[in-house]
């Protein structure tokens, strides 16, 4: 069986670009308020599109989730974000959602989009846990634990369709809160990365081979890993030891090129 090839997305490309800023863990509270609307109103006009990897809120309060709102209304450039743990932690997830898509910004959730302006296709879900290389949660026992794996499966079903509908734009980005690979974990202790990710989200990421994957969470992870020539990030602002990291996608090259 021969291998896919990236001859018609190449062409799509032409020798276009676009600039993503990605972070992640952002974790919005009264007391970074000011610097969120700092960092924000310094990314305006330098990207193309902001993506943000999930864990925008510190507790997943609404008052929180105001602070993102004021720092995007009104930018002229798209942000599109998923949500993530620390998001769901207080159980108000609608009401967050309302709050944050009234500012403008656009939640992906099991969903994707396309922003015609710059070409971007974004499958965008929060993953799950699940661990990696083959120390994995299995599907077995205790009904709750099944449960556990269930959810896996959701989130790796809507990962693999968004990547499918976003297949024909000339750039193509997964966005994801939880890891895809265990690379990117490494620094924290290997104990716990069950509970940050799982490599059931790769079979996708293998499968439609995406430009680029951004995820966050893993707070003293490692910033880039490599998963078959696909590019992962860990976006984590304090991975990163900055607001945003700048991506240039290139119709010259196949693989995303940080700038910083």
């Amino acid at each position: 069986m021969k291998g896919p090839t990236s001859v018609l997305a190449a062409n799509l490309r032409g020798d276009a670009s676009v600039r993503v800023a990605a972070a992640g863990d952002i974790h919005c509270a009264p007391d970074n308020r000011d610097a969120v609307l700092t960092a924000f109103d310094a990314i305006e006009g330098s990207a193309d599109v902001v993506l943000l990897a999930g864990d925008l809120t510190t507790h997943g309060e609404p008052e929180q989730a105001e602070i993102l709102a004021e720092a995007c209304r009104g930018m002229e450039t798209p942000v599109v974000a998923v949500l993530g743990n620390h998001d769901l932690h207080a159980n108000r997830a609608g009401e967050l959602t309302e709050i944050l898509t009234d500012a403008g910004i656009q939640l992906l959730e099991r969903s994707h989009t396309t922003l015609k302006g710059c070409g971007v296709g974004i499958a965008g879900t929060k993953g799950f846990v699940g661990g990696f290389r083959g120390l994995g949660l299995p599907d077995f026992g205790e009904p709750s634990l099944r449960g556990i794996y269930a959810e896996t499966t959701a989130e790796v079903e809507a990962l693999s369709a968004g990547l499918h509908e976003i297949a024909l734009c000339p750039f193509r980005v997964a966005l994801l809160h939880y890891a895809p690979v265990p690379e990117t974990l490494q620094g924290e202790p290997p104990e716990i990365w069950t509970f940050l990710g799982s490599d059931r989200l790769a079979g996708p990421i293998l499968e439609h081979r995406p430009d680029l994957v951004l995820h966050g969470h893993a707070h003293a992870g490692r910033l880039q890993a490599d998963l078959d020539g696909v590019p992962v990030y860990n976006v984590s602002v304090p991975v990163m030891g900055q607001d945003f990291w700048l991506f240039e996608l290139s119709g010259q090259a196949q693989a995303a090129t940080a700038i910083h």
